[in-house]
């Protein structure tokens, strides 16, 4: 994971809840995971795109 161990993350968790207060870091893991749910949607999307025209592309080659 980004080459960071559990003291890490530990210390990153600590520091949010310091900086965000407690009653926000729910709101911004929850934001959090929508916008990477979107964008991982998005990747899978255009990865798809990208099939189907290397498969377009094959069959008119033949």
């Amino acid at each position: 994971m980004f080459g960071l161990g559990w003291p890490e993350v530990g210390i990153i968790a600590i520091v949010a809840v310091l900086i965000f207060g407690p009653k926000k870091i729910p709101e911004l893991g929850n934001a959090l995971g929508k916008t990477l749910r979107g964008f991982k949607e998005e990747m899978d999307a255009e990865s798809a795109d990208f099939e189907d025209a290397d498969y377009v592309e094959d069959t008119e080659q033949t």
